[in-house]
């Protein structure tokens, strides 16, 4: 039969208990601090004139690298990034209200868990048909943002062709940031938002390229560069490409291997940037 504790002293577990209350209460109080520094940004905002977009791709994906590098302790890692998704997500939403459309046509319950484990519950979820309806909802908002599945339906051809005017949205992110064979929303799937000036990540260019033919041998001319196809639409006139490909890689330099694989590209077009995928091994 153990012992009683020493008189004065808590049993063990009320007091790591206590030390769990007393954790949870300072998490509380920083979280409430930075919504007023959160607030102080808007009002320094306001002050100077800064008409720009509450979405910054390129301080997200810095904080995320900083999180999903660190040791997570006794925790899996999802736990952190979507936390920390959630906080950045509901702090914009707190600057700027707005609402995510997002592509259902690749199965309701996949985008739904992604929209919220990057999104969270308090921005909005408004649901489209498909790519094409996403792009048209975000640009004619006042500053939402959309999101759909990268394998989009043959049927729907050169989806990303509504991205190529200026004043039409553009990519900004491709999800998930940190990706692994065990994620929990694992679904591939691009962010875009009107166009931008400032706070992108541009590591990773998206270009949408027209060539007279599509050959195999530009698989590897595109591989030999840095570049991805990610998607690809003929016609009776060409072919449509959207090609991904690292920010150092110059238009010229892309067009030059596309002629050397004998497909001769007659239009580039930028349609977006995101940061450059992390693959997270598990050890």
């Amino acid at each position: 039969m153990s012992e009683p504790p020493p008189s004065g002293t808590a049993p063990p577990l009320l007091h790591l208990r206590g030390e769990i209350d007393r954790i949870d209460a300072a998490i509380h109080a920083l979280i409430v601090e930075r919504g007023e520094v959160v607030g102080k940004v808007i009002e320094a905002k306001r002050a100077a004139g800064d008409t720009g977009s509450a979405f910054r791709p390129d301080r997200e994906a810095e904080l995320m690298r900083r999180i999903v590098l660190k040791a997570p302790g006794r925790w899996p890692i999802d736990a952190p990034e979507n936390i920390w998704r959630v906080i950045v997500a509901t702090s914009t939403y707190t600057q700027v209200p707005y609402s995510v459309h997002a592509d259902m046509s690749a199965g309701d319950t996949a985008m739904r868990e992604s929209m919220r484990f990057h999104f969270g519950f308090t921005v909005p979820l408004v649901p489209a048909v498909d790519s094409t309806a996403v792009i048209a909802a975000v640009h004619a908002s006042n500053g939402d943002l959309g999101m759909f599945h990268l394998e989009q339906s043959a049927q729907l051809g050169a989806w990303w062709k509504g991205l190529e005017s200026p004043v039409a949205p553009k990519i900004i992110a491709r999800l998930p940031f940190a990706e692994r064979a065990d994620h929990p929303v694992g679904l591939p799937v691009f962010v875009i938002a009107r166009p931008q000036r400032d706070g992108l990540a541009r590591e990773i260019i998206l270009a949408s390229i027209r060539v007279e033919s599509w050959r195999m041998p530009a698989f590897a001319a595109l591989e030999s560069i840095g570049a991805e196809l990610i998607a690809a639409a003929g016609d009776a006139m060409g072919a449509n490409l959207l090609v991904a490909h690292r920010a150092e890689v110059t238009p010229a330099a892309l067009t030059d291997a596309l002629h050397a694989a004998k497909c001769a590209p007659m239009r580039y077009i930028e349609v977006g940037c995101h940061a450059s995928r992390f693959t997270l091994k598990r050890p």
